[in-house]
């Protein structure tokens, strides 16, 4: 990395996000950038989970970018070494391999007041960007619970999203600690191999039928010569969970159908009473994430596996200990335990303009202007920021949006002219966040009568859109000044500071 290099843009992450920028960037004319990650190859949560059995929830053709449609879908729901493919292939076609810097985590960016820029700090040097763009999403830092006695286990210990292909489960006894998207995929890939599966359940999954199949080569050739159906399968997809979602937001009790249908599919391949109490939710379907597995149910009755409804409690050498008393040995131990979502990592290294990191900044909980930019962070915009996800589409339609504020964002700091900066108002970023989190009020993530991954840890949902995907889309089509302080470069930096436009009022509605 050059010394004292400038860029006009830093985006940070190559998952869907990170690549989506890149390209979004690259679309508006701009050429000056460069997409920082610290891995050696692109891909994001796609790169990092190769668990066996690893596959996309979403529908194939709703899983990818509407700019880059990939007639080839093998599947209908694809595994997780064709999306990683996928991301690879748009890498190429887009040109974005001259712009990546493979290898690069970002371990410190500070705000430059008077030269209104970013001071990037890397494991390979320094730099300085007009924009950062922090695309390293949700569920890139594995979250592991601290267990007394975990140390002491004399076994193999890994999280889902590192798992170590080097070990051979093959004739181990293995424990699978969480019951989440990740396990209900790991459970049965894994099961016909080890000689005993104890499941640590602390709370019982939803789980509907996975109507997976695979894509025939007449349905593929028809993509590739009429585009035009691909669009129609993805809007068909993409229509009926715009549909759905209205259960989630709005009317929670309809969704008593959907669990009845659950229900059923649960009875069906678990017979015996006493398993089936263990894994049946008491909690309205939908308040957590429905997982999707034909396969989880009736590898749960093998006779090899045993589901323990209780969590991990404590390690005593190879024993594990549930909270419920019961024990268990193994040789080996995977956590299937989730990311660091509502605390992002990133957080702790982002120092803006007033000197405290982002994580300070968000001690009270996540929250910012329209999913993308926090107060006191000029020019830092997120992608999967704050309240942008998802509970029953693809992530790939709201992060396309958030894209399309970006192209904007960057558009207003051309028409601004010269060295500018854009800083949300405290009070835009506030009156947006108290009209998501009241819209969130009557959804089923806030009174289906669970905990989940989408709470913080005041109990507030900093990560779920409380609305459709077209709503999003509407919201943030455009940045509108009024809910920024446009920052200018002073005549002599080193005698002043950058000073704010005059105040106007802020009026913001999702």
């Amino acid at each position: 990395m050059a010394e004292h290099e400038h860029v006009r843009v830093a985006v940070i992450g190559s998952g869907f996000g990170g690549l989506g920028a890149a390209v979004r960037l690259r679309r508006e004319g701009i050429t000056d950038f460069v997409v920082l990650e610290r891995a050696d190859s692109v891909g994001g949560t796609w790169r990092d989970n190769s668990y066996p059995g690893c596959a996309c929830d979403v529908p194939s053709h709703l899983y990818s970018f509407s700019f880059a449609p990939n007639p080839d879908w093998p599947r209908t729901f694809s595994g997780q070494e064709h999306i990683r493919a996928y991301l690879e292939q748009v890498t190429d076609v887009f040109r974005l391999r001259p712009h990546l810097r493979l290898g690069t985590e970002v371990t410190r960016m500070t705000w430059d007041s008077a030269e209104l820029c970013w001071d990037i700090e890397t494991t390979k040097g320094s730099l300085r960007a007009d924009l950062v763009v922090s695309a390293t999403g949700p569920l890139s830092d594995p979250k592991v619970p601290a267990v007394p006695g975990l140390d002491s286990f004399p076994g193999k210990v890994f999280h889902s999203a590192r798992w170590d292909h080097d070990y051979d489960l093959r004739g181990k006894r293995v424990a699978m600690v969480g019951t989440g998207a990740s396990a209900i995929q790991i459970v049965p890939a894994i099961q016909p191999q080890v000689a005993k599966l104890t499941l640590f359940q602390r709370t019982p999954p939803w789980v509907m039928p996975r109507m997976d199949r695979a894509i025939s080569g007449t349905e593929r050739r028809l993509h590739r010569t009429l585009p035009l159906t691909a669009q129609l399968r993805r809007g068909l997809l993409w229509g009926m969970r715009e549909l759905q979602v209205q259960a989630f937001t709005k009317r929670p009790d309809e969704l008593g159908f959907v669990e009845r249908l659950a229900r059923r599919n649960m009875a069906r391949s678990v017979k015996d009473p006493v398993l089936r109490a263990k894994l049946t939710p008491d909690y309205r379907i939908g308040c957590k994430r429905i997982l999707l597995s034909s396969t989880y149910y009736p590898a749960l009755t093998r006779p090899n596996v045993d589901v323990v409804a209780s969590g991990l409690a404590e390690v005593r050498g190879s024993t594990l200990v549930a909270a419920d008393g019961s024990e268990a040995e193994a040789d080996a131990i995977v956590f299937g335990t989730g990311f660091h979502v509502t605390d992002l990592p990133i957080a702790e290294r982002v120092v803006g303009a007033d000197g405290r990191t982002l994580a300070e900044s968000w001690k009270g909980g996540m929250q910012a202007l329209r999913g993308a930019s926090a107060a006191g962070f000029p020019n830092w915009l997120t992608i999967i920021g704050p309240n942008t996800g998802l509970g029953n589409s693809s992530m790939i339609l709201m992060i396309e949006s958030q894209l399309n504020y970006l192209a904007d964002y960057v558009r207003q700091l051309d028409v601004l002219g010269g060295r500018v900066a854009l800083d949300a108002r405290p009070g835009a970023v506030r009156t947006w966040n108290r009209t998501v989190q009241e819209r969130m009020k009557r959804t089923v993530w806030n009174t289906g009568g669970c905990t989940s991954w989408y709470l913080d840890a005041n109990g507030r949902n900093t990560t779920i859109w409380p609305g459709t995907t077209t709503e999003f889309r509407r919201a943030t089509r455009r940045v509108d000044l009024a809910e920024y302080d446009v920052l200018r470069a002073p005549a002599h930096p080193k005698n002043s500071t950058a000073t704010p436009n005059p105040d106007k009022s802020a009026e913001v509605t999702p």
